[in-house]
C-alpha cells in the first residue's frame, strides 16, 4: 500500500501524518528522519487496525501545488 504523508517543519521538529490514517503521525528532530519514523508509525498503526479487527483504509489522498503569482 502506498499513503500520500503530510510533513510539516517546525520551529524545532518536524512532523508528519497520514490523511487517510487518522491518529498516524510522527514527530522527529528532522527532515531526515521523518520518512523512515513515519513508515514505523504506519507499520504499527495498521497492525493495531488487525489485531482489533478493523479494516485497512484504501489510500485515497493525493497531493497537488498551485503555483501564485
Amino acid at each position: 500500500m502506498r499513503f500520500a504523508i503530510v510533513t510539516e517543519k517546525g520551529p524545532r521538529s518536524c512532523g508528519a501524518y497520514i490523511p487517510d490514517l487518522p491518529g498516524c503521525v510522527a514527530v522527529a528532530k528532522s527532515l531526515a528522519e521523518v520518512p523512515k519514523l513515519i513508515t514505523e508509525a504506519v507499520v504499527l498503526h495498521l497492525e493495531g487496525l488487525r489485531e482489533d479487527g478493523l479494516p485497512i483504509p484504501e489510500p485515497s489522498s493525493s497531493c497537488e501545488y498551485v503555483d501564485v503569482a
